[in-house]
């Protein structure tokens, strides 16, 4: 890492390309709680906590999940998950892959396909499950 101050402090925000905006920026409110803080002509941003995401409407979104493992994983309270978990069901929400790993998850998709994860647990969390010997993605 450097030491002159130009370091990488964290994700500043994520950008989703979308094929109708209507209908994700209503996903992301209610069926995840994201907090719409703006919308304009092409995109909307939204808020959990102190995150922020932008959805783009882009006529080249794609219209089915990636193959490979990326995805977007979200941060919620280990009070929070089932009930949370429990309302992904209950909106029919596309399930692409059942948890394996340290801590609680649940793997979804977004109306364009985007593969999204909601977890239990940190880094510190994940790090210790490791030196236990059970590392599991």
């Amino acid at each position: 890492m450097r030491d002159d101050g130009h370091m990488i402090r964290g994700i500043n925000h994520i950008t989703l390309a979308v094929s109708d905006l209507d209908v994700s920026v209503r996903y992301y409110e209610e069926v995840l709680g994201f907090r719409l803080a703006s919308r304009y002509d092409g995109g909307a941003y939204l808020e959990a906590g102190s995150d922020w995401l932008c959805l783009s409407l882009d006529k080249a979104a794609a219209d089915q999940p990636r193959s490979d493992y990326t995805h977007i994983a979200f941060d919620v309270s280990e009070e929070d998950f089932d009930a949370f978990a429990e309302s992904l069901r209950a909106a029919n929400v596309p399930i692409w892959k059942q948890n394996r790993s340290e801590g609680q998850s649940i793997y979804f998709l977004d109306p364009d396909g985007h593969k999204l994860e909601v977890h239990v647990g940190s880094l510190q969390s994940r790090m210790a499950a490791i030196q236990r010997g059970s590392r599991k993605a």
